[in-house]
């Protein structure tokens, strides 16, 4: 691995194990490129070729909301009413809804 340079954009990595169905966050590196990301991460990440699929996204690109925002953020919406079939009629021989 060559030497780090602090001006290199963060990557944050995602690794998926032989065993798991999704990818998950293991850590953060700094590379030039995407290229040299994903190698690094292998090398960092993988020593025990516990992984088969790896990404690596660099960190500014990463939009996210804030735990601060979650009730806002996650509350139900108001005006979709079409989520909550509250308002439908549900004929007499419909056994199960």
């Amino acid at each position: 691995m060559t030497g780090v340079d602090a001006s290199w954009p963060l990557y944050e990595v995602f690794v998926r194990g032989k065993r798991g169905l999704n990818h998950v966050h293991v850590g953060s590196l700094r590379a030039a490129d995407p290229r040299m990301a994903l190698e690094n991460a292998r090398d960092l990440y993988t020593r025990r070729n516990e992984g088969v699929s790896i990404w690596v996204v660099r960190s500014a690109d990463i939009s996210a909301s804030a735990p601060d925002e979650k009730d806002p953020f996650f509350a139900p919406s108001g005006d979709k009413v079409y989520r909550h079939p509250t308002f439908y009629d549900i004929p007499a021989d419909v056994p199960h809804i």
